[in-house]
């Protein structure tokens, strides 16, 4: 179940547990320690890059640094594989030769 609102507790034990303080965080993440304390506030949210970097500091994973974040937090989506996208191509290039040959029937007809 995704947290309705910023989890304090969760993450100050996940610092804890890392050895890290916030301002450890903040430089981590490139933020101010007044950005960090707006996010344990939740009255800013974290992006999906933050949540992959807190995931890797906080050795969680990027679905519970979201999941405790609250609830409009986006978890990152993991890059396509070269086999995926070599897939995508070839519907691709297989749609425009479809696409093509219509054209050529059309025009020849």
């Amino acid at each position: 179940m995704m947290a309705l609102f910023f989890d304090r507790e969760w993450f100050d034990a996940k610092l804890a547990s890392a050895h890290l303080s916030r301002a450890d965080l903040a430089r981590a993440l490139g933020l101010t320690e007044m950005e960090v304390a707006e996010i344990w506030k939740d009255q800013r949210e974290i992006s999906a890059r933050e949540v992959s970097l807190l995931a890797t500091l906080l050795a969680a994973s990027p679905q519970d640094v979201a999941q405790y974040a609250g609830v409009s937090t986006r978890v990152p989506q993991a890059a396509p594989t070269v086999a995926e996208l070599h897939a995508r191509l070839v519907k691709v290039e297989k749609s425009l030769d479809e696409i093509k040959a219509l054209l050529e029937r059309k025009s020849g007809a």
